[in-house]
C-alpha cells in the first residue's frame, strides 16, 4: 500500500505550505513510505485529486485544497483530519496502515482485543468460569444454607427476648415482695405501738382506781 500526498509545490499560500510541511515531516518521522504528487505542475494529478475526494469532504466551493491524503485509491483525509489523528495517536489508523510494534497506537489498542488475543484472556476466563475442583455444598448452591442460618438467628433472637421478659417479670416480683414486706413490718410496728399505748392506759386506770379504793 502506497500513501499518496497531493500537494502544491509552487503554492503562494503560506498556510498551505505550512500544512504540507507538517504532513510530510510527520510521515517521515514515523518512517511511513509515501509519494508526493504535485497538483501545481501536473494537471492530471489535480483532476484525479478533485474527483476522488468525497463530496461530503469538499469545501462549499467544491474545490479541495492541498494537502489531501490517500491510501492507494482510498481517501484518508485532509490536513485537519490528519492533525486530529496525530493528536489522538491514531495516524496509522487514519492512513489505513497497521501500527508498528511498540507504537502508542498499539498501547492504546482496543482493550477487548487485548483480552481476546493477549495474556489477559486467561484471567478473564478464570473470573467468568467457576472452578469445578472446589466442592461447594448443595445447600449453599441452592441458597438453603443461608436460609437455615437466617432461621437459626431468628430463633436465637426470640429466645433472648423471652429471657429478657422473664428477667423483667422476676425483677418486678421482687420489687412487689419488698413493698409487701415493708408494709407488713410497718403494720406490725403500728400494732405494737397501739398495744403499748393500751397497756399504759390500762395501767393508768388501774392506778387511779387503786387510789380511790384506799381512801377511808
Amino acid at each position: 500500500m502506497v500513501i499518496k500526498v497531493f500537494l502544491a509545490t509552487s503554492s503562494g499560500s503560506t498556510a498551505i505550505k505550512k500544512k504540507q510541511q507538517d504532513v510530510v515531516g510527520f510521515l517521515e518521522a514515523l518512517k511511513v513510505d509515501y509519494t508526493q504528487l504535485d497538483i501545481a505542475c501536473n494537471e492530471q494529478n489535480r483532476m484525479w485529486m478533485r474527483q476522488n475526494v468525497p463530496e461530503e469532504k469538499k469545501p462549499s466551493n467544491g474545490i479541495p485544497l492541498p494537502p489531501q491524503i490517500f491510501n492507494e485509491e482510498s481517501y484518508c483525509g485532509d490536513y485537519e483530519t490528519f492533525f486530529d489523528a496525530k493528536e489522538d495517536n491514531a495516524v496509522f489508523s487514519f492512513l489505513g496502515l497497521p501500527p508498528p510494534p511498540g507504537s502508542k497506537e498499539v498501547e492504546q489498542a482496543d482493550p477487548a482485543h487485548i483480552v481476546e488475543n493477549g495474556t489477559h484472556a486467561e484471567d478473564s476466563n478464570t473470573d467468568e468460569a467457576p472452578d469445578d475442583s472446589i466442592e461447594v455444598p448443595v445447600e449453599e448452591r441452592n441458597g438453603d444454607a443461608h436460609k437455615e442460618e437466617a432461621e437459626e438467628e431468628g430463633e436465637a433472637g426470640e429466645e433472648e427476648e423471652e429471657e429478657e421478659a422473664v428477667d423483667e417479670e422476676e425483677a418486678a416480683a421482687d420489687e412487689d415482695t419488698e413493698e409487701v414486706t415493708e408494709d407488713t413490718q410497718a403494720a406490725a410496728e403500728e400494732e405494737q405501738e397501739e398495744e403499748e399505748l393500751r397497756s399504759e392506759v390500762t395501767k393508768s386506770r388501774l392506778h387511779g382506781f387503786g387510789l380511790r379504793t384506799s381512801r377511808p
